[in-house]
């Protein structure tokens, strides 16, 4: 089985759109957990534009599935992050001017910062990965860093098509195949949907990917529980393929 994380930012961004109390990405979250979710993602971003602290605490409350936090590895993240104790944490790179993540963090460039991180968090119990592209040297970086596991950033393998798309799953299976041989666990995330996401998930050392935009958006439709149930669906196929 591929394990199933929602990210709720964006139920977060219409809720902030008007500075309202609704809609709620908590209740969102355990709606998508009692559909299926084996984890709820958020990404607290040093903006605040859209999941805020008191989202990230009450979501540790309430939620009965894991709960993955993405963050940039900056000392206040760290020290947040290292003080409530979510699951998991996922280190990402973060631009103010950004509309969502643009690519891999550059663990290389960011290595002692990365490991300081790394080394904090995971002294707190916390398991760590990395959202880096994949490339050798960065992988490599990651084991080095002492991360648990990377998310291989699935954006440009989304975004290319023709003859370029085959192109870039091949370096996701090649990234995946190395990070497992190196004793990290390995995801995936970041503009898959109902389209793209089977050869993701069929490549068999990928053992989560989260995805939040493509369900959210569909979920405005049709509801959260429908939403995740089809991207479950969806997945589990591929694992049967």
């Amino acid at each position: 089985m591929i394990r199933l994380g929602i990210n709720v930012d964006h139920v977060a961004t219409v809720r902030q759109a008007r500075l309202a109390q609704l809609p709620d990405p908590v209740a969102a979250a355990l709606l998508a957990e009692q559909a299926g979710a084996n984890g709820i993602t958020v990404h607290l971003r040093e903006d605040r534009r859209h999941i805020q602290e008191h989202d990230v605490r009450r979501l540790l409350e309430r939620g009965k599935t894991k709960v993955n936090l993405e963050m940039a590895a900056t000392p206040a993240m760290v020290r947040f992050a290292a003080k409530l104790g979510p699951q998991d944490v996922c280190l990402v790179p973060e631009k103010r001017q950004e509309l969502t993540t643009e690519g891999g963090l550059d663990a290389i460039a960011h290595r002692r910062k990365i490991k300081d991180a790394v080394a904090r968090l995971q002294g707190r119990g916390i398991q760590v990965a990395l959202f880096i592209d994949p490339v050798v040297e960065q992988i490599e970086c990651a084991r080095d860093c002492g991360a648990h596991g990377i998310e291989i950033h699935t954006g440009s393998y989304c975004n290319a098509s023709g003859a370029k798309r085959p192109r870039e799953l091949k370096k996701i299976v090649a990234g995946a195949r190395l990070a497992q041989a190196l004793g990290l666990e390995v995801h995936g995330g970041h503009g898959l949907d109902y389209e793209n996401v089977l050869p993701i998930a069929r490549i068999p050392e990928m053992v989560e990917l989260n995805i939040g935009h493509s369900i959210i958006a569909r979920a405005v439709l049709v509801g959260i529980e429908r939403a995740v149930r089809e991207m479950k669906q969806l997945l589990n196929r591929a694992r049967r393929s």
